[in-house]
């Protein structure tokens, strides 16, 4: 996974650098604000870009918005010290599948961005749930705080094609629960759960992250 950093911390762009190169991540450029992260984005072609919201010229939440428009396989996290709804919901809604922190460990961090790879959005706790409360207070369906990616497919909204197995594994993955703590809640092993996830989105049509969360919101599981 290759990883580009956007912050205007010097030291924190250094102490991520060390974090993650020490895990084995491989840290391909550093932007200082958001002007620098669109043209690092477009040079260096990142897996993953870790994105500060507050930052100089241009914030972090109008750098993703132009990133995903020219790169939407790019995958955007924010990373933050603000946990304000309006700053969560913007960040969702420009097409972040994540959004940390500043004040998580260390070994929180590496296990969210791990989870990353296996498919499982990095929120820190209750920010998922919160992201689930607002899909259920718009209500109607198709409504979404989410912008759908160039290409993405709309989920058929018909919960009945679903187990009651298969809506209790969607419902804690979109909380954000990793494979492996769902497994553990329901008595199951970790590739079950896998296989479960494969079988809900090919069922109900669902490409990304991002539909997972809308989906469950919508039907409020």
């Amino acid at each position: 996974m290759k990883v580009l950093l956007v912050d205007d911390h010097a030291l924190l762009l250094e102490g991520l650098t060390n974090l993650l190169t020490a895990h084995g991540i491989a840290v391909v450029g550093t932007a200082r604000d958001g002007v620098e992260a669109v043209a690092q984005a477009r040079t260096l072609q990142p897996d993953l870009i870790l994105m500060d919201i507050a930052m100089p010229r241009c914030n972090g939440l109008a750098a993703t918005r132009l990133i995903k428009a020219h790169q939407p396989e790019v995958k955007i996290v924010m990373l933050t010290t603000s946990a304000e709804d309006q700053d969560l919901f913007e960040a969702v809604k420009s097409g972040a599948c994540g959004y940390l922190l500043k004040s998580m460990a260390g070994k929180e961090f590496i296990d969210a961005l791990g989870g990353l790879e296996q498919g499982v959005p990095p929120f820190s706790p209750g920010l998922a749930a919160k992201i689930l409360r607002e899909f259920a207070r718009q209500g109607e369906p198709g409504q979404s705080i989410a912008r759908p990616a160039p290409g993405d497919a709309p989920a058929r909204e018909n919960r009945a094609e679903l187990t009651a197995r298969q809506t209790e594994v969607l419902g804690l993955v979109a909380a954000g629960l990793t494979y492996k703590e769902v497994g553990a809640k329901l008595g199951l092993s970790e590739r079950t759960v896998r296989y479960h996830m494969a079988e809900i989105m090919e069922q109900l049509h669902l490409e990304n992250r991002s539909q997972v969360i809308a989906y469950a919101g919508r039907m409020k599981l």
